[in-house]
């Protein structure tokens, strides 16, 4: 039998695990124990069977994620956001219109733009109203001239017909001295 005291730390390698003089806690440590995992480590790295080491996968470009391959759900900026949603609802031609719109006395000029306002545009044709016959008359004659500004800013053949109309007369159909069936005045307001 052994002469090992029973809670004495058997020795491992030929070194005693407990420091010389007393208990664990006391005194300086022995690097036997760091050498011993130390050879050990050494003897087995290469005894490692190969199903048992972990595998690195490696990933198609397409799969890996990345800044790039984010999806709907991440933050996004504004302005794209925005550029996407023109795009899918094909609304490009609808808001540079009402830009022009928007910016009507820039293009035809301020004391135009006072007495001439846009009305709507569908299919090629812009409908100006005029707030006297007066201002009619003269924007017809600018007509090619404001055609030209407005394409330029839209893109070509965007507006192919200017339609003035003159001020909105008077209601004379409802009202004290209305006649049913009657013609109304026959002036033009202007």
């Amino acid at each position: 039998m052994s002469d090992d005291v029973p809670g004495d730390a058997p020795e491992v390698g030929g070194h005693d695990a407990r420091p010389p003089g007393g208990s664990p806690d006391e005194g300086s440590h022995d690097d036997g124990g760091l050498e011993l995992a130390r050879a050990l480590t050494r003897a087995t790295a290469g005894r490692m069977p190969r199903s048992s080491a972990p595998r690195k996968r490696s990933r198609s470009r397409s799969q890996a994620p990345g800044p790039a391959a984010g999806d709907d759900r991440d933050p996004q900026m504004l302005d794209a956001v925005v550029r996407r949603l023109v795009d899918d609802h094909g609304w490009e031609l609808d808001l540079r219109v009402h830009g022009v719109f928007g910016r009507w006395p820039e293009l035809v000029g301020a004391e135009v733009a006072q007495h001439c306002r846009p009305e709507s545009f569908a299919e090629g044709r812009l409908v100006v109203r005029a707030d006297s016959t007066a201002w009619a008359t003269q924007l017809r004659l600018l007509a090619a001239t404001v055609l030209k500004r407005l394409n330029e800013e839209l893109g070509h053949d965007t507006v192919t017909l200017i339609e003035v109309l003159g001020p909105h007369g008077p209601s004379w159909k409802r009202g004290p001295r209305s006649v049913k069936g009657g013609r109304g005045p026959r002036d033009t307001y202007g």
